[in-house]
């Protein structure tokens, strides 16, 4: 088989064969065998079949499927009634008999089966995902799948019904058997079990940035106000640490010290950074996409997406402008209290042609942050997955410490890493990736420099107000301006296509309709785009 279909269009081509070769070639190898023949190939069927449903059996039947599945004796479980079933076919159909109740009542087993492994894939969704787990449940689709199309050959009755039956057969055979030799294959489905690991988690956060009434908008504005307020300081910070001169690691850890605590401080008081709701937003709608049915599916994931865009909008307008008044402010009661500026002339001035993009790598930089921001995502998704499976929360409320510290007050550590597992770790890993980028650029000989558009806003809006009555000299402070602009769009814009196509293979969406889907909400977007700036009119957001 690997000799006759070593390409991709063979494969096709075998699928494609037309039903009239499909047949000739059955009945040309079905007349050719001889007796003896034709019952070890009859044997060897039945062995497959046989070894089918063993493995389907002992995933099934696992203990890490049976600790999420309906509970309920081993012998009341699809997974154990299948295996008689399926032998109870085999035998009718190797005794020539009719194959017609042994067939239903395969079939109506397998069937129960599959609505088995929805019910475990439901509770995933609930108590976290493992890809042990999420392989075993591929592994019992594959089985399940097999097996039918073996089953309907056994069913079938000879002629065309048969040659059919015998085609989808053989060409699954033969697609998988192409797969199993392709690396590339391999990498996207390992990438896929990794994908379905985080995106269900992340989604769940990402809802809560989207507002659907004004009273949600509103709350957007003030928190990504109050985000940006704190943002001022971490960016002054951020400067202070650069004018110490320091060694590349202490001066990267204490960057990404300076970020990750900032970020934290953010997720206590419930503020909100702009460029961290594309990775959450993006997984959120994926799951809208895959969830919505029906005439109006496109519709209703153009409104959805209309709600994101002015969300993401108003966040990120917000956090600019918050930067902006707050570092104006803080520089000068900074002047006040020392009687100097925050920075040096010349550090203010270099910092504009730092964040210029005629001038320096930021259109690069900027595109490259957005990767780090949806790396961050990814981690805390993946953390607070693990922490659900491995029930770190529970082994937390119940640790032999609480008999030092008291049961309540472990169970009030237990319920906070619960509720923020994914927040605490985003924000973390974030912040250090930011933090260490531009050191591991160094070490690699590597260009690389972070430009976040909320913090070097702050950055830009310090430098200009230590510069006093000089701050707009030259035109360089424009050429600023225009680099935080690109950051906006490319950190954002980054951020969310890597993140919705994470999504969207983790939930095999096929490249067309997720296109279709874009193609609608654009077309939406030029025919109302007022839709996707201001603020939804109404409960539900379906003002137009």
């Amino acid at each position: 088989m690997y000799r006759l279909f070593r390409s991709d269009s063979e494969v096709e081509g075998f699928r494609d064969l037309p039903l009239s070769d499909v047949h000739r070639l059955v009945r040309l190898v079905g007349n050719g065998l001889s007796k003896e023949a034709a019952s070890v190939v009859s044997g060897a069927f039945a062995d497959g079949f046989r070894l089918l449903l063993g493995r389907l059996q002992a995933h099934g039947l696992s203990r890490d499927l049976r600790a999420r599945s309906t509970p309920g004796p081993v012998y009341s479980s699809p997974f154990h009634r299948v295996l008689r079933s399926g032998d109870a076919l085999l035998d009718v159909w190797l005794a020539g008999r009719s194959t017609g109740p042994a067939l239903q009542a395969f079939h109506k087993d397998s069937g129960e089966c599959r609505k088995e492994v929805r019910a475990i894939q439901k509770h995933l969704e609930q108590f976290g995902v493992s890809i042990d787990v999420v392989f075993g449940l591929q592994v019992i689709d594959r089985c399940l799948t097999r097996t039918a199309q073996m089953a309907d050959v056994m069913g079938a009755v000879e002629g065309p019904e048969r040659s059919r039956a015998v085609h989808r057969l053989l060409a699954r055979l033969i697609q998988l058997a192409h797969q199993d030799r392709s690396v590339l294959h391999l990498v996207r489905w390992n990438l896929h079990l990794l994908d379905r690991k985080i995106v269900d988690r992340t989604g769940q956060t990402g809802e809560h940035y989207v507002a659907a009434t004004p009273s949600e908008y509103r709350h957007i504005w003030l928190a990504a106000a109050g985000g940006g307020a704190l943002t001022v300081l971490t960016a002054a910070i951020k400067m202070q640490v650069h004018e110490w001169h320091l060694a590349a690691f202490p001066e990267s850890f204490l960057y990404g010290l300076n970020y990750a605590v900032s970020f934290l401080l953010m997720q206590a008081f419930g503020l909100v950074l702009a460029t961290k709701q594309p990775a959450m937003t993006a997984a959120a709608l994926a799951q809208i996409m895959r969830e919505a049915k029906g005439e109006d599916r496109e519709e209703r994931i153009a409104t959805f997406f209309a709600r994101l865009t002015s969300s993401q909008l108003a966040a990120a307008v917000s956090n600019v402008a918050a930067v902006g008044a707050g570092a104006t402010f803080f520089v000068g009661g900074w002047l006040l209290l020392a009687g100097r500026p925050w920075v040096e002339p010349e550090t203010a001035r270099h910092t504009f042609f730092v964040l210029s993009p005629f001038d320096s790598g930021t259109i690069f930089f900027a595109a490259l942050t957005g990767v780090l921001l949806w790396m961050g995502s990814l981690a805390g998704g993946w953390f607070e997955n693990w922490s659900t499976y491995h029930r770190l929360p529970e082994g937390i409320a119940r640790h032999p410490l609480g008999r030092v510290f008291g049961a309540g007050r472990m169970r009030r550590v237990a319920d906070g890493l619960s509720r923020n597992a994914s927040g605490w770790a985003t924000n973390i890993a974030l912040g250090f990736l930011l933090g260490f980028a531009p050191a591991v650029g160094r070490f690699f000989g590597i260009p690389f420099d972070v430009r976040h558009v909320t913090l070097s806003t702050g950055q830009l809006a310090l430098a200009a107000s230590s510069l006093g009555e000089g701050w707009f000299a030259d035109g360089a402070f424009l050429r600023g301006l225009a680099g935080i602009g690109v950051m906006f769009v490319l950190n954002l814009a980054v951020a969310f296509s890597l993140s919705l196509h994470n999504a969207a293979r983790a939930y095999e969406m096929e490249a067309g309709e997720l296109g279709g889907v874009l193609r609608h909400v654009l077309r939406q977007a030029l025919r109302r785009p007022l839709d996707f700036v201001r603020p939804p009119l109404a409960a539900g957001g379906e003002g137009s």
